[in-house]
């Protein structure tokens, strides 16, 4: 590769002197290295050329008149897009503390005056090559962390697969209607967009959580997968103790799910799984399963869930009844409707029942 050629692209380097005679010297230099110099005569007009030419070194004096090396160093780290490119401080000073002053406010190097060109063709050679190397290396780190982003939603998706395949045997196991999780997942996502435009929700529901409700509410009868299927398809009342074992889907849903988010990162689809599945028959006054909370101790999403899943089990035929009217299944909410529900929450889906599937 010929001196000059950075990945093809000749470098540029920004020359900034107040003296004539010391720009044209290092102009010499850096045109006979095979690179492109640009003048300029001060800081001010530097920061102004800098979005334009993209340098890839600065060579800096420091005694300028207005705005000095070092201020003009520091506008230049200071900004996200000129921050990596490195600084050459050029100064007729050798003292110690000027040197430490360049490196503290961000210069990579010091060169003094008069110039001696062997040593100016060396580190500018050193930095050059030291910013093609950080720039390769920010280019590799993206790339992989690109990359185990990409793995990481696909393992996200194979696990949100396996989930779904084992809830659809549970829906199978109860004689639900094949269509009820599609249902389902539209009706929450419908549910909580509307809920987006209520001055007591809109602060809490953001889009990622609709996105997310969509896709954990089909889970909320996981646990489903350890009833026997007698009781699950009993059409007659269940007995107590049936009752009891039926109630143990929620705890056992919730336990599979934290057994699952074990492996893997925690995106938050897990953890509102979580809540659904444990919490999404606990009422509104206290007197539903497992824990017995109520009102807003109960977790938004299970809320949600709970009113869009009694809305699709009214109207969606079951082994021991026909499907309800869509009429008749409001009927029958707006009973429950602070006992069973959040009232503001069944408020929010009678505006917009028309809507849900």
């Amino acid at each position: 590769m010929a001196e000059g050629k950075q990945d093809n692209k000749i470098a540029r380097i920004l020359i900034v002197d107040d003296v004539d005679t010391n720009r044209f010297i290092l102009r010499d230099i850096i045109a006979g290295m095979g690179y492109i110099p640009v003048l300029t005569e001060n800081g001010a007009q530097a920061l102004k050329m800098l979005p334009h030419i993209k340098p890839q070194l600065i060579i800096l004096d420091i005694a300028m008149p207005g705005m000095d090396g070092y201020e003009a160093c520091e506008k230049i780290k200071a900004n996200t897009d000129t921050e990596d490119i490195p600084i050459i401080f050029i100064s007729a000073y050798d003292e110690p503390e000027d040197v430490v002053k360049g490196f503290s406010v961000g210069g990579s190097d010091y060169i003094t005056k008069p110039f001696i060109p062997e040593v100016v063709r060396a580190r500018v050679r050193m930095h050059l090559d030291l910013y093609e190397t950080n720039l390769s290396m920010q280019e590799m780190n993206r790339r992989l962390q690109m990359s185990v982003e990409d793995q990481r939603k696909q393992m996200e998706r194979e696990r949100q697969s396996v989930l779904y395949a084992l809830i659809r045997v549970a829906r199978a196991n109860a004689s639900y209607d094949e269509m009820h999780m599609e249902r389902l997942k539209h009706n929450c996502r419908i549910l909580a967009e509307a809920m987006q435009l209520s001055v007591t929700y809109e602060h809490k529901i953001s889009d990622k959580y609709v996105d997310m409700i969509e896709l954990a509410a089909p889970l909320c009868d996981l646990g489903n997968l350890a009833i026997p299927t007698s009781t699950l398809q009993k059409t007659d009342r269940l007995t107590d103790e049936e009752n009891a074992v039926m109630r143990t889907h929620t705890t056992i849903g919730a336990q599979i799910l934290q057994d699952v988010a074990q492996v893997g990162r925690d995106n938050g689809f897990i953890h509102m799984a979580i809540e659904i599945v444990h919490y999404h028959h606990e009422n509104w006054d206290g007197t539903g399963y497992p824990e017995q909370i109520s009102g807003d101790e109960i977790p938004l999403s299970a809320q949600i869930v709970a009113v869009a899943s009694t809305y699709c089990a009214l109207t969606e035929a079951r082994a021991y009844r026909e499907a309800f009217s869509r009429e008749k299944a409001m009927e029958i909410m707006e009973e429950d409707a602070g006992t069973k529900y959040n009232p503001e929450i069944f408020n929010i889906l009678r505006k917009i029942v028309r809507r849900l599937r």
